[in-house]
């Protein structure tokens, strides 16, 4: 049986790294996204577009060794985390941050038409107040990410604020405005909101603990199933473990609140259509 992660995180400095990928892999599951974490993380400064081009060469130097050391398929999702632009905002004035964060998401877009990375992200708008000047150049560098995966015709991964279907509204707007394909636009960490997402053109990647996933899949199954995965040795589990979303599967399987059809949808099906990936069986 497949089972896909859609939003994992590897740390070889912090966290378990190959060690989590073969808890994941133990517990049942097949493939992952990994996501590029930050350049800080990965041992760069992440003060110019180089060093956030170099963390994304590490990143993908990660998930290579997790497909020659693991029995997973792993797939990489390259971006400029939002809290990143922020820190840089900060530091070093918006306008320099924002020059170099297009730079760094053009190259994140080269690596997805290399055939290297699946998707650009994860992007977005930071999830804790900033000033409004950082806000606004937030939401640019978000459309600006989408309108590279729609030129690249890849997905885009969004990191956001918490959302509600007011929130959701708002996006399907930019969504609509940039013109990116409905279903190329990931929401991580999305409220289990699917028919909300599907109205408004954005694809829902559901946090696998038990009460958002009974919720959605009581909307249907159009969604990805993901942990967030943080990979952090001082913070086990955080967001949640590397085995939640292969264990969750299954007993949503053997309690009968999710049939074979609902689980081949939301781990090979949706995966392939959003991804444009091959699934292996």
């Amino acid at each position: 049986m497949i089972i896909f992660d859609n939003h994992f995180h590897v740390d070889p400095f912090k966290g378990l790294f190959l060690e989590a990928v073969k808890e994941f892999h133990k517990a049942g599951g097949t493939h992952l996204n990994v996501v590029y974490k930050s350049a800080h993380d990965y041992g760069f400064e992440g003060v110019k577009a180089e060093d956030f081009m170099k963390a994304m060469d590490f990143h993908i130097s990660l998930v290579e060794r997790i497909n020659k050391e693991t029995p997973v398929k792993a797939f990489a999702v390259v971006g400029v985390h939002p809290a990143e632009f922020v820190h840089l905002a900060e530091k070093k004035g918006v306008e320099y941050a924002k020059n170099k964060v297009m730079k760094a998401l053009e190259y994140a877009q080269k690596l997805c038409l290399e055939g290297k990375a699946i998707a650009i992200g994860e992007i977005g708008r930071p999830h804790y107040e900033v000033p409004g000047e950082i806000w606004e150049a937030s939401i640019e560098l978000m459309k600006y990410g989408m309108e590279l995966a729609k030129e690249a015709d890849c997905a885009v991964q969004l990191h956001t604020e918490s959302f509600n279907e007011e929130k959701f509204r708002e996006l399907g707007a930019i969504v609509k405005e940039v013109g990116i394909k409905p279903y190329k636009v990931v929401k991580h960490y999305s409220p289990p909101l699917v028919k909300v997402a599907e109205e408004v053109g954005v694809f829902p990647s559901i946090l696998a603990s038990e009460k958002a996933l009974m919720e959605a899949l009581m909307q249907g199954s159009r969604f990805l199933m993901e942990t967030d995965y943080i990979d952090d040795k001082k913070r086990p589990g955080a967001v949640l473990g590397p085995k939640t979303v292969p264990k969750r599967t299954k007993a949503f399987l053997q309690q009968g609140l999710m049939d074979e059809e609902t689980a081949y949808k939301i781990h090979v099906e949706n995966p392939k259509k959003v991804y444009d990936v091959e699934i292996d069986e």
